[in-house]
């Protein structure tokens, strides 16, 4: 039997796991597909240790180009096992929550890194969705806001 606790984490990591086609631009709606799907591998995605981080822009939907806010960042960061994952926040992007965390196999070729950061495992993947925030808000809490405070020591 879990703990209430357990589940509650289980349940927010199935919701935060997701890919989203609409999130990379390619205008699919909101059609979601998992990568993950057990409890046990959310839970060891949520709780994997972060050694390396690297805050990324891609240009904004239908746009050709990124200048300043004109564009979506997000932070790839690099698991112990070498696995990689995009953890970005969006108007949409979630359920429970509006930062998620995907597979960063899914990323276009448009992303292109600005900070890189060591963690040497720190940091754990739950800290980084925790540093994003649950709510978005264009003015006051977008995806450069979440990503900045995510790259934070």
């Amino acid at each position: 039997m879990i703990s209430c606790r357990t589940a509650l984490t289980l349940v927010l990591l199935a919701m935060l796991v997701m890919v989203s086609k609409s999130s990379w631009g390619t205008g699919g709606g909101n059609s979601y597909n998992y990568d993950l799907s057990k409890g046990s591998d959310l839970r060891k995605l949520y709780n994997s240790k972060v050694f390396k981080a690297e805050r990324m822009t891609r240009p904004l939907e239908g746009m050709s180009f990124q200048f300043s806010k004109f564009s979506h960042s997000g932070v790839r960061v690099t698991l112990g096992d070498g696995t990689t994952w995009l953890v970005h926040k969006g108007d949409g992007y979630g359920i429970s929550s509006q930062t998620v965390v995907v597979d960063a196999r899914h990323m276009s070729k448009k992303w292109k890194i600005v900070e890189t950061k060591n963690f040497g495992g720190s940091k754990t993947v739950s800290d980084f969705v925790k540093a994003g925030g649950t709510d978005y808000t264009i003015i006051f809490d977008d995806c450069h806001d979440a990503s900045g405070r995510m790259m934070q020591d």
